[in-house]
């Protein structure tokens, strides 16, 4: 009994010690995809014109889990140090729960990585064809110029077929210059837009869909750690109670107070036959 009680606490030490640097693992793994996942979900919003509304599910939802991350961990360290069974079960459950939510983060990242040649391409090209009937358009088109040093879908060429020379009009926008014109002439940006600015958004994706699988199946395993730590705490509980009622057996301690009508000394008293001898009754000589 005693060498299985000693196992059995130690047991429970090791797996509750590794929830607890589990957690602060998490709490620190959580700090970084909150960070990485706001600057993601920041540079999409550089370049929103050029990039679907549904392309900003995947970072918006790896923020809400790094937010959700944190509490977990918080939950889980104060769940081990108290050996709290209700604590460490909703711990274990909550971070399933997160890693279906990261699964699906990490799917939706991959297909729409997919989708980012199209979808730039066409984008691009829609912003250059309004650039010269809609003020509003030149802002993002010039900012995407300025921003990534690029000119064009491709190349400085395309600008041709939306912007044609007259001979006082440039081929192109003074932001795909290399440097400021001069007598409205300039040497045009090198790249095109397209090429960075799809690389950009792909490697967003990937940067989001393999950070949320590496923590995932990080959380499986202290998902596994807690179930484990909360049968240890439950197997301890059961084991000392099993002691202590033993303990007060053999000690002649009962639990709950006994009422005197029913023990049989009480009865035999109460009912006592004066004519009959009993071992108390006096001597008769």
């Amino acid at each position: 009994m005693a060498s299985e009680r000693y196992e059995l606490n130690m047991s429970m030490k090791c797996v509750k010690y590794m929830i607890f640097v589990i957690s602060i693992t998490f709490a620190v793994v959580a700090a970084m995809l909150l960070s990485m996942a706001v600057a993601i979900g920041n540079l999409f919003d550089d370049f929103q014109n050029f990039i679907d509304s549904h392309f900003f599910v995947p970072p918006n939802l790896l923020i809400a889990i790094g937010i959700i991350l944190l509490v977990i961990a918080l939950f889980g360290c104060v769940g081990a140090l108290k050996e709290s069974t209700a604590m460490i079960n909703i711990y274990g459950a909550l971070l399933l729960i997160v890693f279906v939510l990261q699964l699906a983060a990490a799917i939706t990242a991959f297909v729409l990585r997919g989708q980012v040649s199209m979808m730039v391409r066409q984008k691009i090209f829609d912003s250059m064809g309004d650039y010269k009937q809609q003020d509003g358009y030149r802002n993002p088109i010039d900012t995407l110029q300025n921003t990534l040093e690029c000119c064009g879908v491709d190349g400085f060429s395309d600008w041709a077929q939306f912007l044609p020379s007259d001979g006082t009009v440039m081929e192109y926008p003074e932001t795909c210059c290399a440097a400021p014109p001069v007598n409205g002439e300039c040497m045009p940006r090198e790249y095109g837009c397209y090429s960075r600015l799809s690389w950009l958004i792909s490697q967003g994706s990937v940067l989001i869909a393999t950070g949320t699988v590496a923590v995932a199946f990080v959380q499986v395993l202290g998902a596994v750690c807690a179930f484990m730590l909360a049968s240890a705490i439950r197997r301890a509980k059961t084991l000392r109670a099993t002691r202590r009622w033993h303990l007060q057996q053999s000690l002649g301690i009962m639990t709950k107070p006994i009422e005197t009508q029913y023990t049989g000394m009480e009865k035999s008293e109460a009912n006592v036959d004066p004519d009959k001898y009993l071992p108390t009754s006096p001597s008769v000589n």
